[in-house]
């Protein structure tokens, strides 16, 4: 079984982490798998009245001072929260070009690009924004979620690697870590990735909510609504796995794929009587 995903998998993944809302408000699959937040201090309002009210008052103290970082920095991630991510990123361009070498802001700007889908842009400056002697575990995550967007979906699982060696079970990287074993459709693996990274005290909705969607994949539908529930109202959770049932159940390509793995395990079973016989053959 090849281990690479195919291009249309890749869009039923996509299709289905999006349906489901993953990651909170405003986030879809493209920041699953890298924790792509922006940083600052200020700790951004839950309810969405209050979160508008919060740009605005930053968006008026950014207009006064464009050339303060800090400022910069938290309207900014007040923009991603809101999901204006082409003006988060415009921004943190700015902020870029007046701190060329800080590498707070370069993360803060690598992320919100790839957060907008400039992957390539992306993966340039958090290249830039930490070094071998300051690895920063977040930019790598972020680097990983990038590499498996591109489908370098080894490359992306160094990159989480090498994060949990500087913050380890942290739950987002490896609930990133789990979801780029799903996306090449090693889904035991990404499910055992998956439940470590739920287990962990600072796991938030968006980790569980992940492990539901892999959970589902697999066909473990009563599981999946189980974690799922732990956030979100019965009803919802019912109607996401509902979703996911019905876009397995319509997709050619997840069939091919149950199909192909099937015999893949048929002939593994096989291969032991199929020496066998051709050892008695050369016998003979």
């Amino acid at each position: 079984m090849t281990k690479a995903a195919s291009p249309s998998l890749l869009a039923m993944a996509f299709s289905v982490a999006a349906l489901l809302g993953l990651g909170g408000c405003n986030k879809t699959f493209n920041d699953v798998t890298g924790s792509i937040g922006l940083s600052a201090n200020a700790k951004l309002p839950t309810e969405e009245g209050e979160l508008r009210r919060f740009a605005e008052d930053w968006g008026r103290r950014y207009d006064a001072r464009p050339k303060d970082k800090t400022i910069a920095l938290t309207y900014a991630r007040a923009l991603h929260a809101l999901g204006q991510n082409a003006q988060a990123v415009a921004v943190l361009q700015g902020a870029a070009i007046q701190n060329p070498e800080d590498l707070k802001v370069l993360a803060a700007y690598g992320k919100a690009l790839a957060d907008a889908g400039r992957l390539k842009e992306a993966a340039d400056v958090l290249s830039k924004a930490h070094t071998p002697e300051r690895p920063d575990w977040s930019v790598l995550s972020a680097q990983g979620s990038i590499a498996d967007q591109l489908g370098a979906h080894e490359d992306a699982r160094n990159y989480y690697e090498s994060a949990l060696k500087i913050r380890p079970n942290e739950s987002t990287v490896l609930s990133n870590l789990g979801l780029s074993y799903a996306l090449s459709r090693e889904l035991p693996r990404a499910e055992q990735t998956l439940l470590l990274a739920a287990q962990q005290p600072q796991a938030d909705m968006r980790v569980r909510q992940n492990l539901a969607l892999v959970l589902a994949l697999e066909g473990k539908f009563a599981q999946a609504e189980e974690w799922s529930r732990r956030d979100l109202p019965p009803i919802d959770a019912a109607a996401n796995v509902a979703s996911i049932r019905q876009m397995i159940s319509q997709s050619n390509t997840w069939r091919e794929i149950q199909n192909l793995d099937a015999a893949g395990a048929k002939a593994n079973a096989d291969a032991p009587g199929r020496r066998r016989q051709a050892d008695a053959d050369a016998e003979r």
